[in-house]
């Protein structure tokens, strides 16, 4: 069993990051992989598919009804952000969108979050170095913000599920280190971004999103978060013979590879109820912070980069150092408080 559930862990990990099919169809990848370590753990019952059918309908709904929302508001909307960006100090605009990013996507998904991003980022006329600083800023408050409730996304809706937890069950574990990070990205941004506007550097082709669009993206959703709770029973007899006894700290750096690899993919392979909660809280914060390094680690950054074409190198050359004093600062943070 354990040399089968290692054999899929390292397609997980490695095949969607190295082979093109995969990544564009991760989600049904992740289904397939997801059935299987089921099976091969013996953990396949009528309550693991029930549960499985269950876990994704929140966040589904959360994305459906937010993005038909955008796509009627979004000419308003758009409209709001030039009012407000000429209303107010250029500088502490740009740390209201951080902020405020970074907190709502708790409540309209990490998804729709980056989509206002892009709008945000379109509408604005930066320099492409402060345009790219803007887009990596936010996707790190973003990433992070949204884990306060299971809507926001997978990862949070994950880890609820698999602790049998309530509603503001990690807003209560973790809000308290949340809330300030997403605080210091908008203080980041207000003094890292120039404020001088110069000719539109990235830009996004926004148009209408039309209905099948917002359905499709929906369903996607839904088969993902399917998958990871697949996955992540599936891989309970792995965390309790392999990741239950490591320390929560040795945990916390681990889960840089959540650079290169969705957080919420590692979520489901690792966490268990059966872990205390500084553990628990080392994993998380380790994901989430790490997540927002590279493109590939988070739902946001694919979504920004991917509108906005931004490249891996520009993402990593502001992204990678960010991340790494971050990681420190939350260390030393985790370290004190322990």
């Amino acid at each position: 069993m354990i040399i089968g559930l290692t054999i899929i862990l390292i397609l997980v990990l490695f095949l969607p990051f190295t082979v093109k099919i995969v990544e564009r169809n991760l989600e049904v990848f992740l289904f397939i992989m997801g059935v299987a370590a089921a099976i091969v753990s013996g953990m396949l019952d009528k309550s693991l598919i029930l549960k499985a059918l269950e876990d994704p309908i929140q966040i589904t709904l959360a994305v459906i009804i937010a993005g038909l929302l955008f796509r009627w508001l979004q000419s308003p909307i758009e409209n709001g952000i030039l009012g407000m960006s000429k209303a107010m100090p250029f500088r502490l605009f740009l740390a209201l969108v951080v902020i405020i990013l970074g907190i709502i996507s708790s409540v309209i998904t990490a998804i729709i979050a980056a989509i206002v991003l892009v709008t945000v980022v379109s509408v604005l006329r930066l320099d492409r170095k402060s345009e790219v600083r803007l887009v990596i800023l936010a996707c790190y408050s973003i990433g992070m913000g949204a884990v306060l409730t299971p809507i926001g996304e997978p990862l949070s809706t994950i880890a609820t599920s698999k602790l049998n937890e309530d509603f503001f069950y990690l807003f209560k574990l973790i809000g308290t280190d949340i809330i300030p990070g997403v605080i210091a990205f908008g203080i980041l941004a207000a003094v890292m971004i120039k404020p001088q506007k110069k000719t539109r550097s990235l830009y996004a082709d926004q148009g209408t999103e039309s209905y099948i669009d917002i359905l499709i993206r929906g369903f996607k959703i839904y088969l993902f978060v399917m998958a990871l709770t697949l996955l992540g029973a599936g891989f309970e007899p792995f965390i309790e013979r392999y990741l239950l006894d490591l320390h929560p700290y040795i945990l916390y750096w681990i889960n840089m590879i959540s650079a290169v690899l969705d957080n919420a993919t590692l979520a489901a392979a690792e966490i268990s109820p059966t872990m205390n909660e500084p553990t628990i809280k080392a994993i998380l914060l380790g994901l989430l912070i790490s997540g927002g390094m590279l493109i590939p680690g988070n739902i946001p950054n694919i979504i920004a980069a991917g509108k906005l074409n931004i490249k891996s190198i520009e993402w990593a050359r502001f992204g990678v150092p960010v991340g790494l004093i971050a990681m420190i600062v939350y260390f030393i943070i985790i370290v004190t408080i322990g």
